[in-house]
């Protein structure tokens, strides 16, 4: 076995591709759509590197064509979480063991699987799976998961060249070991390259992991696992489960050998996990590492100063790309009084020209929401802003789950600083506008600062530095991903780690050293060339 250093190859963003009319690529991608729409995907759970089928099969059907049956998957139980738990012990001594040159090969085999052949049916599922457009779906399931995979070798490199001093006599190393026992990745429905990104991130640092995606990522889920097998991962090593969160509880947080989990998902969910690993902490071999990202209450500040056109494309943009349901979306705005009339042309010019429906039609920039109980929780937000006396809806509000589940984008124009929707996270198509005094801008942002739970994404748009400045410092604990002149979404691995903190998550910054250095457990080694003979130091002699 060679014991030479070598240099990875360099990791650089994913171009994205446009998908414009009259190119291949939307040629491709729209062939790839319908034979998707047109054939039937059975969906296993993959165990120890087998297929596991079950008697309990749950039918898949697009949130924009909900009497439209794409596929269905074997829904497992415990059994099959103590089955993949037992298999990711099992690989684990082989898989920690083998070179981290070895490793990484497998996941930038990946990554070229996904930027080539795969390209196209990890867009036209995490499309038809998840409702989102081309292009949202091209920066998610296939830029971030390739930079995901490409990044994360990249930093592992660094943090294995990280070493202490040593001196003449003695030879001070330090090694960087995986967790003991097995990691849990629990990812969401939002982000295809999350549910690539969770389970492989600890995987890649030597650790084994049980897999639990979200139900509405299953279609596009399975097509990860294919190209992580495909790119040489070994049986064992990631188990992909279809289970209930109760299955999971019982089964891994009371396990001997659960050394940590992986989450993205809801604030409550993540409190509700990490009081469970509290509660059975003296069950464990070790201490379990936690790391979430959960919600936010994102906002965007005003400066008087601001262009309105600039401001209203954040807010089209940053609020309604993915019909809202991006953990970074814009929810909350703040502006001035003086200033409304002008944005809010902006706002409306824009939201006029949106055209909403099915992903297949490539002129749609708003698409179905997730599901029916995600449906009935945003319109019910919406029904009560239109009886509030503290409420207008500005634009939008209308809803309909006949064919799909459809929610047109809605602004809603408050009074009050602390209605719900300015507070609670909604997770749909829906922004919340507040005007404030024109004099009172610092008052605001103490306001902002104040008004949620949450510590996820913000932004300020101003041409006058004093007042970016001031809102840099004030809100310096209000967002993990702060943006200057920019609306708070799109962070891209290896320019904006992604993460936040207060009731946001544990701030790990996904896509960066930062997370990667959260799955391993250092061990510090030092060799003395030359022992002492005696007890006795210098300073003894008379």
């Amino acid at each position: 076995m060679s014991n030479n250093f070598n240099i990875v190859p360099p990791a650089q963003n994913e171009p994205v591709y446009s998908y414009v009319a009259g190119t291949k690529e939307r040629e491709e991608l729209s062939h790839t759509l319908e034979c998707f729409n047109n054939s039937i995907t059975e969906i296993p759970m993959v165990i120890g590197g087998k297929e596991v089928k079950t008697d309990n099969k749950v039918d898949i059907h697009p949130p924009h064509n909900r009497m439209h049956k794409i596929g269905f998957y074997h829904r497992g139980n415990q059994k099959h979480l103590n089955k993949a738990i037992d298999a990711s012990l099992a690989a684990k001594h082989e898989w920690e063991n083998m070179p981290w040159k070895s490793r990484a090969s497998i996941f930038l085999k990946a990554a070229n699987l996904i930027a080539g052949p795969y390209r196209y049916r990890v867009n036209a599922a995490t499309m038809i799976g998840q409702s989102k457009n081309a292009y949202q779906s091209e920066i998610d399931a296939v830029a971030e998961m390739i930079d995901f995979f490409r990044f994360n070798v990249r930093y592992m490199t660094e943090i294995f060249e990280q070493q202490p001093n040593s001196n003449s006599l003695n030879w001070n190393r330090l090694e960087q070991r995986p967790l003991e026992g097995f990691v849990l990745a629990i990812s969401p429905f939002n982000f295809t390259s999350i549910g690539g990104n969770l389970p492989t991130a600890p995987a890649m640092m030597g650790n084994t992991v049980v897999w639990k995606p979200a139900e509405n990522q299953i279609y596009s889920a399975r097509l990860i696992m294919e190209i992580l097998q495909e790119a040489g991962l070994p049986d064992g090593v990631i188990n992909m489960v279809f289970v209930s969160g109760k299955d999971t509880a019982e089964a891994c947080f009371t396990h001997r050998d659960f050394a940590g989990v992986h989450f993205t998902g809801s604030t409550g969910v993540f409190q509700n996990i990490w009081k469970t690993i509290g509660n059975n902490i003296h069950n464990y071999k070790s201490y379990p590492r936690i790391v979430g990202e959960t919600g936010g209450k994102n906002f965007v500040m005003v400066h008087e100063s601001a262009r309105p056109s600039q401001v209203a494309t954040a807010i089209t943009r940053g609020g309604f790309e993915y019909q809202g349901q991006k953990c970074s979306a814009v929810s909350r705005v703040y502006i001035p009084k003086n200033f409304w009339p002008t944005i809010k042309k902006e706002i409306e010019c824009d939201l006029d020209a949106m055209k909403m429906g099915a992903p297949e039609d490539f002129g749609n920039f708003v698409n179905a929401v997730i599901d029916e109980k995600s449906f009935d929780n945003i319109s019910g937000y919406i029904d009560r802003a239109k009886k509030s006396e503290e409420c207008e809806i500005v634009h939008g509000g209308n809803y309909d789950k006949t064919k799909g589940f459809f929610i047109e984008p809605t602004v809603i124009l408050t009074t009050n600083p602390h209605y719900e929707t300015m507070e609670e996270e909604i997770f749909g198509p829906v922004v919340t506008i507040y005007l404030y005094e024109d004099n009172k801008f610092e008052e605001t942002l103490h306001l902002i600062n104040e008004t949620s739970e949450y510590a996820l994404t913000g932004a300020i748009f101003s041409k006058d530095r004093k007042a970016v400045d001031l809102a840099s410092d004030i809100l310096k604990h209000a967002a993990g991903n702060f943006y200057i002149n920019d609306k708070p979404t799109g962070a891209v691995v290896g320019q904006q780690p992604f993460g936040g903190g207060r009731g946001s998550g544990t701030n790990d910054k996904a896509g960066s050293m930062l997370n990667l250095l959260r799955w391993v457990s250092p061990r510090t080694i030092k060799e003395n060339f030359l022992p002492d003979n005696s007890f006795k130091y210098p300073f003894l002699d008379e």
